[in-house]
C-alpha cells in the first residue's frame, strides 16, 4: 500500500491557493469547506498515486526552497 502525501498537519499549514489541486495528475484532490466557509484539500486515497506533486507545488511546504 502505497503511503499518502500529508497536505498540512494544521488548518494554518494551508493557504487554499489550490496548487495541489491543479497539478493532480489523476484529479485525487477535491477542496472542503470547513464549519468556518475555508477550504482545504482532500486526498482520494483510491485515486492518489503518491507522485507528491501536490507536495512539491505547495507554496507553503516550499518556502523555504526559494
Amino acid at each position: 500500500m502505497r503511503e499518502l502525501p500529508v497536505l498540512f498537519n494544521k488548518k494554518d499549514e494551508c493557504c487554499g491557493c489550490s496548487a495541489c489541486y491543479s497539478i493532480c495528475p489523476k484529479n485525487a484532490i477535491t477542496f472542503e469547506e470547513d464549519g468556518e466557509g475555508f477550504s482545504y484539500p482532500i486526498i482520494n486515497p483510491e485515486k492518489c498515486i503518491g507522485c507528491k506533486m501536490c507536495i512539491k507545488v505547495c507554496p507553503i511546504k516550499n518556502v523555504n526552497s526559494r
